[in-house]
């Protein structure tokens, strides 16, 4: 299997494309930093990911700014700190903050010519457009929780997106998804019958940071550790011929 036999890459956002674990992080020191006991950065990230999993669990209808606003009060209560609805709202909006990955946007659009460039992610389409903007490229489609009414790794998300990319002439066969979380992404693409491609963007980390231990490891069919290494791979692909 080469990066040449597709003809579409269907991203995760966040993990893959921008750094939402130092989004998460900056956005949470209100919090934190009245903590009289400082947690690791991962053990933050771990308390985010179960907060954030169980509330798109149990109300996936939810918009992804009020998911984060929940997490935020969740987070609290689990610390014993004090938050107003105020500030939770405020997390909830801290999407617009979050940065890009310093590979992504050159990546993208280096990877613009030769494919095309379709999102399914579990964010807001209000938020995503500040994503968007860091990301530097036009997506050819973008499939939002928001559109959808559930949240990876919910095998819906995937169907609802598969769905809407064979109307515009994209089979599954032409499709690799490219994407860092194993629970959210890489799980549910082996369960539909996805070609994948892990981007490892933790490799240098210990555990799954803001996504959840998916347990059985999933399998995958590529793995790179940034955006510019997959940049490197199809390069090498075009000149080997």
């Amino acid at each position: 299997m080469k990066l040449t036999d597709f003809k579409a890459l269907t991203f995760d956002v966040y993990g893959t494309l921008i750094d939402w674990e130092t989004g998460m992080t900056n956005g949470l020191r209100p919090l934190t930093d009245q903590l009289t006991q400082p947690l690791s950065r991962n053990d933050i990230l771990e308390a985010h990911a179960f907060h954030e999993s169980t509330t798109q669990k149990y109300t996936p209808a939810k918009d992804y700014r009020e998911v984060l606003a929940v997490v935020y009060k969740r987070l609290a209560e689990e610390w014993g700190l004090p938050a107003s609805w105020e500030d939770c709202l405020t997390y909830g909006h801290s999407v617009e903050h979050w940065p890009a990955f310093p590979d992504s946007a050159g990546a993208l659009q280096y990877l613009k010519r030769y494919y095309k460039l379709i999102v399914l992610s579990n964010v807001d389409a209000a938020s995503f457009a500040f994503s968007n903007a860091k990301l530097q490229v036009e997506f050819d489609a973008a499939y939002v929780a928001g559109d959808i009414g559930s949240y990876k790794p919910d095998t819906r998300n995937f169907d609802y997106m598969l769905g809407n990319l064979s109307r515009m002439g994209i089979e599954k066969r032409d499709i690799l998804h490219t994407a860092e979380s194993m629970f959210h992404d890489h799980g549910p693409a082996n369960k539909v019958g996805l070609a994948n491609c892990w981007i490892y963007r933790r490799f240098d980390q210990e555990g799954f940071g803001a996504t959840m231990n998916p347990g059985e490891m999933p399998t995958y069919d590529m793995k790179f550790n940034s955006m510019a290494d997959l940049v490197k791979a199809h390069q090498a692909e075009l000149a080997a011929g």
